[in-house]
């Protein structure tokens, strides 16, 4: 993004990160954020947010990879009360992702909990929110590096989950990604 921060990129006046916030709080679960301590700017964003079912994590060292934040959700999962069924990993970055995709995720997980529910975009391609049954918590919390969980998943038989369009894999990582999907949104 060079030099800015991806996740403070405002869409309608709202940051990018509180938008995916506010659209996980709206289905009425727990949602723990992560933020990496490089980013105060995120957690000042966060803390304007008055809910009683967000929780803002520690910041994280940020070098450990995403593994820093799978571990973190974890453990966050695993010490709940009532303990959770699954675990939901939401990318904050994928700004097509609406509350109605998360419940509909959230709802093919309730009829099978056993599984990894992973979202795809109408065309098949993997993308998120991706589920986590309870049963690999202690998994997920025992990954490193930057290949996020694809080490637990490997090890699974996916339920994918289709999204409208390109829902569950519109990533914006680049200024070039952002005006591009911009563009695309004013047509």
């Amino acid at each position: 993004m060079r030099g800015r921060d991806k996740l403070m990129e405002e869409i309608d006046g709202v940051p990018l990160l509180l938008r995916t916030v506010g659209r996980a709080l709206r289905t009425g679960c727990k949602v723990l954020v992560t933020v990496p301590q490089d980013r105060p700017g995120r957690v000042a964003a966060l803390t304007t947010l008055d809910h009683p079912n967000l929780t803002i994590g520690p910041p994280l060292d940020a070098r450990e990879g995403m593994s820093v934040s799978l571990r973190h959700g974890a453990g966050w999962a695993s010490d709940a009360h009532p303990a959770p069924a699954g675990l939901m990993i939401l990318l904050a970055d994928m700004p097509d992702v609406t509350t109605q995709d998360i419940r509909t995720v959230l709802s093919a997980f309730a009829q099978a909990p056993d599984g990894v529910h992973r979202a795809v975009s109408q065309s098949g391609q993997p993308g998120h929110p991706v589920v986590f049954p309870r049963r690999l918590f202690r998994q997920l919390a025992a990954v490193t590096g930057d290949s996020g969980a694809r080490e637990v998943m490997a090890n699974e038989a996916l339920v994918t989950v289709p999204l409208p369009g390109d829902h569950a894999s519109t990533d914006l990582d680049t200024p070039e990604d952002w005006a591009a999907w911009r563009a695309r949104d004013k047509n």
